[in-house]
């Protein structure tokens, strides 16, 4: 009796509340998360308002919007991932390369001679695969996940140039109908906007009413603990990191549909995106704690700030240092919280 009793104490105390407070939890324990919404609510509006007074006649506009949309719709289906990811306690940097290579897969002669059903498939498959190699290394062979998911960033971009010789695969016409997710419209947003919903809608049932969810939380909050309670935590990290090789492959379809290729160099720093967006949703790096909302909202922002750099003709570089201030700055805010007294 006392022992069951000490393993739901140990769990309870996996980041104040610990895995069970998203799932059913009080108000009080949800106040920060909620407090953190509306702060990135405000900062969207914010960012509107200076892409209206800097370029009121481009930015405000229909197709903007929608090209807004479009782009967050690749980043942020990956973002959903990879928010699973750190909040059990890991991080998967191998998320662009492996989108990379399952758009290169999934274009090849032989894959495109199946039709666009097989390519689609072919994506999720090379995607999951991938993953499920990265959490084997991670969760049975003992690798730290900085150094899995690196060693993984390097492989899977490697093997895409190879399968590649380097080239850009087009998508050939017979399989319009992929590129079609992207250039048919419902209610004037593209489809794959509305992939993008799904995955973020799904990522948030997933995580915040399922069995799989609240363990995911308590891995991240405490490993020791959630084996103690009866959590089999190495095949938990394995469908981690299996969950964000999938979303991978499914950010490798609409990116296919959005430029119409197959490429080794598509997804170059979506990791960086990826991670970024998460952090200023709220996730602790250190796990245990975060939101899919959050990982949205952040989402949209760095989308909107490349939108507003991009309107605006600033460089590339000018917006790599802003995301990296944001980043640091961001870390510094969670650093603050924690040490603040509830």
């Amino acid at each position: 009796m006392t022992g069951s009793l000490t393993k739901h104490v140990s769990l309870g105390k996996a980041d104040g509340g610990g895995p069970w407070r998203p799932f059913g939890g009080g108000g009080a324990a949800r106040g920060p998360g909620e407090i953190r919404h509306l702060g990135l609510v405000v900062a969207l509006l914010l960012l509107a308002g200076v892409g209206l007074l800097t370029e009121r006649d481009n930015f405000a506009t229909s197709g903007n919007l929608v090209a807004i949309l479009v782009l967050a719709a690749t980043i942020g289906v990956i973002t959903v991932g990879q928010t699973f990811v750190i909040i059990g306690g890991g991080i998967d940097l191998s998320v662009g390369s492996v989108m990379a290579l399952a758009s290169v897969w999934a274009t090849t002669v032989a894959t495109q001679s199946y039709g666009p059903a097989v390519m689609a498939l072919c994506a999720i498959l090379v995607g999951t695969g991938t993953g499920v190699v990265t959490g084997l290394l991670i969760s049975y062979g003992r690798l730290v996940p900085f150094i899995a998911t690196l060693a993984m960033l390097v492989a899977a971009r490697g093997l895409a140039q190879r399968m590649s010789d380097r080239k850009t695969q087009l998508v050939r016409p017979e399989n319009d109908a992929l590129v079609g997710l992207s250039t048919t419209r419902v209610l004037g947003l593209p489809l794959v906007v509305y992939i993008f919903a799904a995955v973020a809608l799904i990522g948030w049932l997933l995580l915040n009413r399922t069995t799989f969810g609240r363990r995911t939380f308590a891995v991240g909050g405490n490993t020791e603990a959630a084996r103690l309670a009866g959590i089999n935590v190495r095949r938990h990290t394995l469908m981690l990191y299996a969950l964000s090789g999938f979303c991978c492959g499914i950010a490798a379809i609409i990116i296919m549909a959005r430029t119409t290729t197959g490429s080794s160099t598509h997804g170059d720093l979506y990791e960086l995106d990826a991670i970024a967006a998460v952090i200023i949703g709220g996730t602790l790096l250190t796990g245990g704690r975060g939101t899919i909302v959050g990982s949205i909202l952040g989402v949209l922002a760095f989308t909107l700030i490349t939108n507003l750099f991009i309107l605006n003709g600033l460089q590339t570089s000018d917006q790599l240092i802003a995301k990296g201030a944001i980043i640091v700055a961001a870390v510094l805010l969670q650093r603050r919280g924690l040490r603040s007294p509830t």
